[in-house]
């Protein structure tokens, strides 16, 4: 299982999961939810855009504190950033991704396409974030620590 850690980069996993999405809605066509596609898809470029708008807010910053945005490589971090999103979430691009399945999701219309968003939670979760967190303790020790006690995860 380890070996799958920093491996496959975010954007593919959230790709990836965005198929897993269109194919479980087409799947169950039955569950369906009867929004009018004009509502689903004001939703669904509502939370996309606001899942870009924190993903690059998180890249922005990164690019301020000149650390790497690098997924696949934590150890290469320069600074513990705390600032912008990262004073209420410490994975800001990931809840981004996140929020952009979320309106892929509104806009496929079937809540069974919301398993994809539970899986991208949880393999995100799982190969990225924790090794992450792992590699920048083992970094910058205790002043990380401590962000990791007063920050979430991931809301």
């Amino acid at each position: 299982m380890f070996n799958l850690e920093h491996k496959i980069p975010p954007p593919v996993v959230g790709l990836a999961c965005a198929g897993l999405a269109w194919l479980l809605a087409g799947a169950a066509p039955a569950l369906a939810l009867p929004w009018s596609a004009r509502l689903a898809l004001a939703v669904a470029l509502l939370l996309a855009l606001a899942g870009l708008a924190l993903e690059l807010w998180g890249l922005w910053v990164f690019r301020c504190h000149r650390t790497t945005p690098n997924p696949l490589a934590p150890e290469r971090a320069r600074a513990v950033v705390q600032s912008g999103p990262y004073r209420f979430t410490r994975n800001p691009m990931y809840v981004g991704v996140a929020l952009q399945l979320l309106g892929w999701c509104a806009y496929l219309r079937n809540p069974l396409a919301l398993l994809a968003l539970v899986a991208f939670v949880a393999y995100i979760t799982r190969f990225q974030i924790l090794p992450e967190e792992r590699a920048l303790a083992q970094n910058f020790g205790e002043p990380y620590r401590q962000y990791l006690r007063l920050v979430r995860r991931w809301l």
